[in-house]
């Protein structure tokens, strides 16, 4: 990692095509919004497919909450639109994500084992949470696919957060 993005600071702008052919401003979330936007390595990635599935399942309770779900990933939109099919995803999915604002936003970059998983280096998962005004509450970066934060747990830790007003940790 070359950067990491610090907490309750603006998260870096990043404008990206989506795949329902609008932009999406990562960072940015709509007025009056917060956004989720998480990092999935790619269409090789099936782990990828259960996490975001478990977490489309999750949409109403997200929306509840003020909540915008993006999905970003280093693949070009051939792969993040089978990806998106593949795993029935029905919120904002993006494409793209150039290595180096991968390296911005803290996250650990992968070399393909082999041809059959990519063809290209790509981003390990990331988790971001964002407020309303562009900055970083939480975060959580990982270097392997199967290490992601419960979604479970994130989505009361949300509720939390907006309840109780509750501060973004590790600022120090």
């Amino acid at each position: 990692m070359t950067t990491q993005v610090k907490i309750d600071k603006p998260f870096p702008q990043i404008t990206l095509q989506a795949l329902s052919g609008e932009t999406v401003a990562l960072g940015q979330p709509p007025e009056r919004k917060w956004q989720l936007l998480v990092i999935y390595r790619g269409l090789h990635c099936p782990i990828c497919k259960k996490y975001l599935r478990q977490l489309n399942d999750m949409k109403d309770d997200f929306e509840k909450l003020h909540v915008q779900i993006v999905a970003v990933s280093t693949d070009p939109e051939d792969k993040a639109s089978k990806f998106a099919a593949d795993a029935g995803l029905d919120f904002e999915v993006a494409y793209g994500l150039g290595i180096d604002q991968a390296r911005a936003l803290g996250l650990y970059i992968s070399t393909p084992l082999s041809d059959a998983e990519a063809d290209q280096p790509f981003a390990e998962p990331g988790l971001f949470f964002i407020r309303p005004d562009g900055g970083l509450h939480f975060a959580e970066i990982s270097s392997a696919p199967f290490c992601r934060p419960d979604l479970e747990m994130i989505k009361m830790g949300v509720g939390v957060i907006q309840e109780k007003d509750y501060p973004a940790r590790g600022t120090g």
